[in-house]
């Protein structure tokens, strides 16, 4: 499964609960539906204590499914797997030159 990649390197998208029982239940739900899921220990920048790093459930399962799972057992997704999340917006209408601010100067009076 990834040969030892990453999630990220992969483009998995990845659940990130707080508690390891509700992130087992969440992969639990996974694979009763089909899905592969995984859970293992994320470590995030700056965390010095190994109790306080949450749990990743990483898996093949649709964004939508999992954000039902993240809802429904207080997690989130992680939004920097290098998948897009929304769409792109498009390009700003900009214009080509620059806009004239001031009035044009008055016609003298015929």
């Amino acid at each position: 499964m990834g040969g030892g990649r990453s999630a990220r390197e992969t483009g998995r998208v990845r659940a990130i609960f707080f508690d390891e029982d509700e992130a087992r239940a969440a992969a639990a739900e996974l694979a009763g539906d089909g899905w592969s899921a995984r859970v293992e220990r994320e470590r995030l920048a700056g965390e010095d204590d190994d109790e306080d790093h949450p749990w990743a459930v990483v898996g093949d399962a649709p964004s939508f499914v999992l954000e039902l799972l993240v809802d429904r057992y207080d997690g989130w997704l992680d939004g920097d797997d290098g998948s897009p999340t929304t769409a792109t917006p498009a390009p700003l209408d900009l214009p080509s030159g620059p806009r004239r601010l001031k009035r044009p100067p008055a016609q003298p009076p015929l």
